[in-house]
């Protein structure tokens, strides 16, 4: 190779390099973010979606959901019951292969394991959204949901043990996670 070779290819990386640095960054893209109107964030739950109310499970709505999503996995859980003298959680709620299309979950799902748009739900009182339910005599608990963008769609048949299900889900969807967005209630029963 010339020296004018070397200098012209010097220049070449020399530009590009400079173009590389002045190049404006793309903005980070926006987490994805679960809410409901229900209730801000980390705020009690009105009765009507707890056991002491009318248990009717709250409308959710997420946004900036991780391109490629084919499905959504929600869990709801009560992270403050160790049920059983165990890590084991109470499962609340849990309903899988939700359309990755989908942009929510309407006010009172409908009972039963398979819903109109094919995803399946199950919580520890059957296929139906189980509302919060800690006693009044204790703390308040922080009811946590968390959603789940996926890559995939779970095969996960029904099944009427909760924690099989859950546990079966949880080890499913490892290594399809693309996104995750959390929302807290607290709830204890009133006096």
């Amino acid at each position: 190779m010339t020296s004018r070779a070397i200098v012209f290819t010097a220049l070449i990386f020399t530009a590009a390099s400079a173009a590389a640095q002045t190049a404006p960054a793309q903005p980070p893209r926006p987490a994805m973010a679960l809410t409901t109107p229900a209730w801000p964030d980390g705020d009690p739950i009105p009765l009507k979606y707890t056991q002491a109310g009318e248990q009717v499970s709250p409308a959710l709505n997420w946004t900036n959901v991780p391109p490629g999503t084919v499905s959504f996995l929600l869990h709801m859980l009560d992270p403050d019951v160790a049920r059983n003298k165990t890590t084991e959680t109470q499962v609340h709620w849990l309903v899988w292969n939700i359309p990755g299309t989908a942009t929510g979950l309407p006010e009172g799902v409908p009972k039963g394991e398979k819903l109109a748009d094919g995803s399946m739900q199950i919580s520890a009182s059957g296929p139906v959204y189980r509302g919060p339910g800690a006693p009044a005599s204790g703390p308040v608990h922080h009811y946590t949901f968390e959603l789940y963008a996926l890559d995939t769609k779970i095969d996960l048949p029904p099944s009427t043990d909760a924690f099989e299900t859950r546990a079966a889900a949880m080890k499913a969807i490892q290594g399809h996670i693309l996104g995750k967005a959390v929302y807290v209630g607290l709830f204890k029963r009133p006096q």
